[in-house]
């Protein structure tokens, strides 16, 4: 049985319809069929997903409250502990070292004798020019009295004037070598002094660097010993350049200190007066370097060390201090979630005035907000919020409330 369907395509484009008009009936039914089935499962996606959207629920957040209290400005920063004096102590004269008078690691005084150098040598040369300056005293001695005696004969016109200038002469070559003479043997005797070599400074000695029986030159390269004063020692540590105008007016009231913690279980640390600023803020890093002075009489610290350092730079009276992870770092600066009471959360720009690692001074907040301090990832600006439940109780308003979930 044949049965004939008119199906008008009025409407189409023509390649639309001539493909249609190609299909038997019964191919272009399915396809009607699948369109439509199609068409009610996107409708039905798009109205669950509507519902599903309106019913979410507010993000939860943990809420700190802003407080208000007086914060002292501390920087904390690394130092290095300097010795006052490193001293290279070297020979000033040849010869061989015949003794070194310390042990290695000693504590000595300025002026204790260190190494001594075989001194025979420049004993009998200062021998040598003592006996020069005897034989050339006694030589100036005799030109002196010719020369009184030939001034004499010529008041008397008893000589030519030639051979008055003639003895003036030999006397006055003779003066000049004995003070020749005179210099030698101060060089002699200083040459001598040379061969003890005394502690130019107090300090700790380091190991002997040339053993006794070795011969050493005159200000040769290597030293016989290093000596480094570690008594007082200087602690240098650089701070930030936004720090200078505090650190300029703290240096004007003397009260510009130093906590150093050198590590040392149980001690407390230590108290350095800065007594040195630099003149110039390094270029590469920006900042800028102190130096405190400290007296070690204990010797806890040690040249070349790394301790941490603290310096108060000030205070801010009243400050508004909230916790550090509410915080956050945005494209046009720092911002803080502030929860209103109707739970309504806001975007607030905030001026970081200080930053202790725990918790922050800021401008823009007043006392008793509250700031979200977790959960800020799931909050957008005016959008209703929820305070987390704490394990253990109902949730809370104040912070800490509890851990976004």
């Amino acid at each position: 049985m044949n049965i004939r369907q008119q199906t008008s395509f009025e409407g189409l484009s023509t390649p639309v319809k001539a493909t249609l008009q190609s299909m038997s009936p019964r191919t272009r039914l399915i396809s009607g069929i699948t369109i439509l089935l199609v068409l009610v499962a996107a409708i039905t996606f798009w109205a669950l997903s509507g519902k599903k959207d309106h019913a979410r629920p507010a993000p939860a957040v943990v809420t700190a409250t802003a407080a208000s209290r007086d914060v002292t400005l501390v920087e904390h920063t690394v130092g290095t502990v300097v010795a006052n004096a490193t001293v290279q102590v070297t020979a000033q004269v040849t010869g061989q070292l015949v003794r070194a008078a310390f042990q290695e690691g000693q504590i000595v005084k300025k002026g204790d004798l260190l190494f001594e150098i075989d001194p025979r040598p420049f004993q009998a040369a200062l021998q040598q020019a003592q006996a020069q300056y005897a034989k050339d005293e006694a030589q100036r001695v005799s030109a002196v009295a010719t020369q009184k005696r030939y001034d004499a004969l010529f008041a008397q016109n008893a000589i030519s004037s030639m051979q008055r200038d003639t003895a003036d002469a030999t006397a006055q070559s003779a003066e000049a070598t004995v003070d020749a003479d005179r210099a030698a043997v101060d060089m002699a005797r200083l040459n001598l002094g040379y061969t003890k070599i005394h502690a130019p400074v107090d300090g700790k000695t380091g190991p002997i660097l040339i053993q006794p029986g070795n011969l050493v030159s005159a200000n040769g390269t290597n030293p016989l010993v290093v000596l480094t004063q570690i008594e007082p020692v200087k602690v240098s540590f650089s701070l930030p350049q936004s720090d200078l105008p505090a650190i300029q007016a703290r240096d004007r009231t003397g009260k510009l200190m130093a906590l150093v913690d050198n590590h040392k279980p149980g001690a407390a640390k230590l108290v350095a007066k800065v007594d040195f600023v630099s003149n110039q803020v390094s270029g590469t890093t920006g900042t800028i370097e102190l130096r405190a002075n400290y007296d070690n009489k204990d010797h806890s610290l040690v040249p070349g060390a790394l301790v941490d350092v603290d310096v108060t730079l000030g205070n801010l009276s009243k400050a508004t201090v909230v916790p550090r992870e509410a915080v956050n770092d945005g494209p046009v600066g720092r911002y803080v979630f502030v929860v209103s009471p109707d739970l309504t959360a806001k975007m607030r720009p905030v001026t970081v005035l200080f930053d202790d690692g725990t918790s922050m001074a800021v401008k823009g907040i007043a006392r008793g907000e509250k700031v979200v301090i977790d959960g800020q990832l799931r909050v957008l600006p005016g959008i209703k919020v929820q305070f987390a439940k704490a394990k253990n109780g109902p949730a809370k308003g104040a912070a800490p409330s509890g851990k976004a979930p």
